[in-house]
């Protein structure tokens, strides 16, 4: 296959999730219960590095990425049948360049990636509340259930060296428990399963049809709350299958992927919280080499925040 056009395929798993390329794992506590009203703009940056190629539907040997990536998120949180349920929407606008040793060739492109959305509830444990009610309330298990799903809306073209879209529709959903433990709650376990779905490309290389099985994944987080201001989380992530056909060949690539990785969130206020997180792949047959951090900044407000 031309070396250009596998080059072309670099981009599309970067903005695929935001945080797939990243860490491929779901931040910690993303279950956890909120007050009823209240809204969320998170502004996050992320940086990704790769030495060979982070598109999930083609690996390529000697391959070098560097990839700077900004996010803007909404969510509001509202009640439903008594039961915590969110909304969110983000757009990721970013910079890739790439390489592939030894071919001279290289490339670098600015743009929006694909925008995500997702819809959530809590269904055990996380009871609707308002502000007031919430701040009187205890930590419990929970268990939760979200489905989230790209658009191909990012810039794509199928004769260019990079893009920054996937020309394809993604579907994930979720299911996650999250149980406190130990003196005072301040230890909390969580596991999630979840599943990436894909659409075919019908445009991949300009004229061929490259299409993915699911990649089924199985995440654990455990974290420690240090204060009700600030916790540090240590996260895995397995994911397996996602073999790829083009043209209706079978590429004979399914994966193994291990990733690890940590985080930490500091609330300056009831309205204002810093998240840093870092990952890397550890274990990657046929997946995505990757090295990355992010920062990300939250402002929260709501009827009864101050």
């Amino acid at each position: 296959m031309n070396k250009r056009l596998r080059l072309s395929c670099f981009a599309v798993a970067i903005f695929l999730f935001p945080g797939q390329a990243l860490a491929q794992f779901t931040d910690a506590h993303s279950y956890d219960n909120a007050p009823v009203g209240t809204n969320q703009i998170e502004l996050s940056y992320a940086h990704v590095y790769a030495n060979s190629s982070i598109d999930t539907s083609l690996i390529i040997t000697g391959a070098k990425l560097d990839a700077n990536q900004g996010t803007i998120n909404y969510s509001r949180y509202l009640g439903l049948f008594n039961r915590t349920t969110w909304v969110e929407a983000g757009l990721p606008i970013g910079s890739l360049s790439g390489s592939v040793g030894g071919s001279g060739i290289q490339g670098t492109i600015v743009g929006a990636g694909d925008a995500s959305f997702q819809v959530g509830m809590l269904l055990k444990g996380a009871p609707a509340l308002t502000v007031e009610r919430f701040h009187d309330s205890e930590p419990a298990s929970t268990l939760g259930v979200s489905f989230s799903f790209t658009a191909p809306t990012g810039r794509y073209d199928a004769n260019k060296l990079l893009n920054l879209g996937s020309d394809r529709w993604v579907f994930k959903p979720e299911f996650a428990f999250s149980q406190p433990f130990g003196r005072g709650q301040k230890w909390q376990v969580e596991a999630y399963a979840n599943a990436y779905f894909y659409t075919n490309n019908t445009t991949f290389h300009g004229n061929e049809i490259l299409h993915q099985q699911p990649q089924p994944g199985l995440e654990g987080h455990l974290s420690y709350s240090f204060s009700n201001n600030a916790w540090l989380s240590l996260d895995t992530r397995y994911s397996f299958l996602a073999t790829t056909f083009v043209d209706g060949v079978d590429q004979n690539n399914g994966q193994q992927n291990f990733i690890v990785g940590s985080e930490m969130n500091v609330s300056i206020s009831a309205r204002h919280s810093l998240l840093f997180e870092f990952a890397k792949a550890l274990v990657h047959e046929n997946g995505p080499v990757i090295t990355g951090f992010a920062a990300k900044y939250t402002y929260t407000w709501g009827k009864g925040y101050r």
